[in-house]
C-alpha cells in the first residue's frame, strides 16, 4: 500500500531533502512539491492526497492556517525547526511531528505511523459499508460481503455459504438478493446467488468454486459473462 504524498515547505533545500527521503521509502509516492500553502491549496482542489509533509512557518499562510482552509484534511506530518508548535500540531490530529534537521530513521518511523493509520481508516470504511447483518440460530451476526461465496434456496430458508462457515436464515431469495450489492453478486439460477469474485470458472451448465459446482441457468449465461467483465 503506497500513500500518495506532497511536500509543502518554503525552503527549496528542505524540499529536496524530503523528496530524497520519500524516494527511498517504498510506502510513499510523491505527487507534488510546493513552496507555499496557496499553490498547495490550488493543487488539492482538484487532486486527492493521503499525506502532507508540512512546514509550519511559511509566507502568506502558515501550516496551521492552511489546514484550517481545507474541507477534507489528509494525514499530516509536520516537519519544522521549532519544538514550540508540537502541542498545537497534535490539536490538529497530526500523525507525527518531526524536528529539523531530519534523519532517515526518524522519517521512516513517522511514515510507518501514517501507513498504520491509513490501514485503520480503510478497515473502518470497509467495516461500515461492506457488510450485512443476519439472524441465524437466534443470533445477530455481521457478515462481510467479501466472505460470502454463494447463497442457496433451502425451502422457507436460505443457506448462506461463506469462506468460514454456513448459516441458515429464515428469509426469501428475493429479499436477500435485494440486500446484496449488485456489482458483486448475481442470481445465476432460481436457487442460487453467487459472489462474482469467488468464481473460478464456468461453462454452459455450471459455475465452479473450488470443488463446488453450482447450476447455471441457460437464460443467465450472458448476464454472467457481462457481469464478470465489469468486475
Amino acid at each position: 500500500m503506497k500513500l500518495s504524498c506532497i511536500i509543502v515547505d518554503d525552503s527549496s533545500l528542505q524540499r529536496l531533502l524530503i523528496n530524497k527521503l520519500v524516494s527511498m521509502n517504498p510506502d510513499l509516492k510523491l505527487i507534488g512539491s510546493f513552496s507555499n500553502a496557496v499553490d498547495t491549496k490550488k493543487f488539492l482542489s482538484c487532486n486527492s492526497v493521503d499525506l502532507l509533509f508540512l512546514d509550519v512557518e511559511m509566507p502568506v499562510l502558515n501550516g496551521f492556517d492552511f489546514l484550517d482552509t481545507l474541507k477534507i484534511k489528509p494525514q499530516v506530518i509536520f516537519i519544522t525547526s521549532k519544538t514550540e508548535y508540537a502541542i498545537k500540531a497534535f490539536d490538529y490530529e497530526a500523525t507525527d511531528y518531526i524536528q529539523k534537521p531530519i534523519n532517515n530513521d526518524r522519517f521512516n518511523i513517522a511514515v510507518k505511523k501514517a501507513v498504520k493509520k491509513q490501514l485503520l481508516l480503510k478497515e473502518d470504511l470497509v467495516e461500515n459499508s461492506e457488510h450485512i447483518f443476519i439472524k441465524s440460530n437466534s443470533k445477530k451476526l455481521k457478515i462481510f460481503f467479501s466472505r460470502i461465496k454463494y447463497v442457496e434456496a433451502y425451502g422457507d430458508y436460505i443457506k448462506l455459504i461463506t469462506d468460514d462457515e454456513n448459516h441458515l436464515i429464515l428469509t426469501t431469495m428475493k429479499s436477500f438478493e435485494n440486500d446484496l450489492p449488485q456489482d458483486k453478486f448475481i442470481r445465476v439460477h432460481k436457487s442460487f446467488i453467487v459472489n462474482l469474485n469467488k468464481i473460478d470458472r464456468f461453462n454452459s451448465k455450471f459455475i465452479e468454486m473450488g470443488t463446488t459446482k453450482i447450476p447455471l441457468s441457460r437464460t443467465k449465461k450472458d448476464d454472467l459473462k457481462k457481469a464478470i467483465e465489469e468486475v
